[in-house]
């Protein structure tokens, strides 16, 4: 269900506005592999704001998800605003995803940090995450990205500071 959900987030209505067959959409050049600053910034404000605020749906241990885009001006914005269960890997972003923010309320790995999952998404989607840890404040925060043909990442500190990056 939350596949479903995830993919209907952001779909166009197919017959348009007037009923008849959709216009072929504009080719759109692939996202970023590596985020704008101002989309970076933004994830990291809209981002913060989400911790600790609760989950609504069946799963109450669900990780939130933002999914950001542009609006009609070019200025970053949440397209959705989803729960998601928290063991499972995400599915491929619908059309006008640039970044993904992920909210883990919960440190699944040894040394706090993106799971194996989160690095998994970036490598078959290519496109930038930003992984939030609820468990903690101020909450830890990193962006994962594809760079140079591999997967990598870095913190980002709560004021904006960006550590190097690492695989």
């Amino acid at each position: 269900m939350a596949t479903l959900l995830f993919a209907l987030a952001l779909a166009a209505d197919p017959l348009g506005a007037a009923g008849a067959a959709a216009e072929p959409a504009p080719v759109v050049a692939a996202p970023p592999t590596v985020a704008d600053a101002d989309l970076r910034e933004y994830a990291a404000i809209a981002g913060r704001k989400a911790v600790g605020r609760p989950v609504g749906g069946p799963v109450a241990t669900a990780d939130k998800l933002l999914l950001l885009a542009r609006d009609d001006k070019g200025y970053p914005t949440i397209g959705a605003s989803i729960g998601f269960p928290s063991r499972q890997s995400l599915p491929a972003p619908p059309a006008g995803t640039l970044a993904i923010v992920r909210l883990h309320q919960r440190s699944e790995t040894v040394v706090p940090g993106p799971t194996a999952d989160d690095l998994a998404f970036v490598a078959a989607n290519r496109i930038p995450l930003f992984v939030i840890g609820e468990w903690a404040r101020p909450a830890p925060m990193w962006e994962v990205a594809w760079l140079d043909g591999a997967v990598h990442y870095r913190t980002i500190g709560e004021v904006g500071e960006i550590g190097p990056w690492r695989e």
